[in-house]
């Protein structure tokens, strides 16, 4: 009788390890950034349900939606039974939810370009994808340097990112800081951050520091960070805000410029086109 449960039990841990070891056929995605990767890699028909935040491709409109990044909804998750479900690594709590409820996940980082560079890989490799995330990846990769190369040798010009701000007014700005992939994709244009040392990844910034910074071109989505239904006239209203600083470099030159749009705040896929519009912001290319 012992012998015949060893047998039992042995053969539910080969079905359980086979049943992980094969390429999920049902893929949960906590992140925008994640779900545009998979689809990215061609296994968008495998996606069963995504972020509330999740807003391209088109077909993503069509998915279940299972919460956002800081509340996902484990047991919304638990009942769709996805044989995989993306999740950030800093979601320790939602990792050992998940893993306890025997759902199997993949912890991901893309705080970084780097890191975001490297999920591309990690996520073809866990999806069964392995050769197509490593080609996506170095095509980035390719394309991020062959950006940056088109500007080597030219004195960067500065720039100011604005990710949030007081609705209507300069006051309670946050910009962009050192370790934010974004700063990773301003360096990669052939610019240069003006808050690159700053030691927080997010800082707080005053409009006194703006005028000191002296930013050749500012980039603001402060008040538009939801990117959804943001009128033109939402965007001319953020540069006629700052029209109101003649003072402040960038206003002077005409470079400050009201952006809401994902590949700014999705580190997936896109983050390309996000290099190539700051490059047209700073330098004028056009390709």
């Amino acid at each position: 009788m012992r012998l015949e449960t060893m047998r039992a039990v042995i053969g539910l841990l080969l079905a359980a390890t086979a049943a992980w070891a094969a390429p999920p056929a049902r893929i949960v995605s906590t992140a925008p950034s994640f779900t545009e990767t998979v689809f990215a890699l061609g296994a968008g028909d495998r996606v069963a349900a995504v972020s509330t935040y999740c807003h391209y491709p088109a077909a993503v409109e069509k998915l279940p939606r299972v919460g956002d990044y800081l509340n996902p909804n484990v047991e919304a998750i638990a009942r769709l039974r996805p044989d995989l479900v993306l999740v950030h690594a800093e979601q320790k709590q939602i990792l050992a939810q998940l893993n306890g409820l025997g759902v199997r996940t993949l912890a991901l980082r893309n705080t970084s370009l780097e890191e975001t560079l490297r999920s591309v890989r990690e996520i073809g490799a866990a999806i069964g994808l392995a050769e197509k995330g490593a080609a996506l990846e170095r095509d980035l990769r390719g394309r991020l340097a062959a950006i940056e190369k088109r500007h080597a040798g030219k004195p960067p010009r500065s720039l100011l990112f604005i990710v949030g701000r007081t609705p209507a007014r300069l006051d309670g700005m946050i910009a962009v800081g050192r370790g934010a992939f974004l700063n990773d994709l301003i360096r990669a244009a052939g610019g240069r951050n003006v808050l690159a040392d700053s030691p927080v990844t997010y800082p707080k910034i005053s409009l006194e520091a703006v005028l000191r910074l002296a930013p050749d071109a500012i980039v603001d989505m402060g008040d538009m960070a939801a990117t959804t239904g943001v009128t033109e006239e939402h965007k001319r209203s953020v540069v006629r805000l700052w029209e109101t600083q003649p003072g402040i470099r960038a206003v002077a030159q005409k470079k400050v410029f009201a952006v809401a749009a994902d590949i700014f705040v999705v580190p997936g896929p896109r983050v390309v086109e996000a290099a190539e519009a700051f490059a047209a912001m700073l330098y004028g290319d056009r390709r």
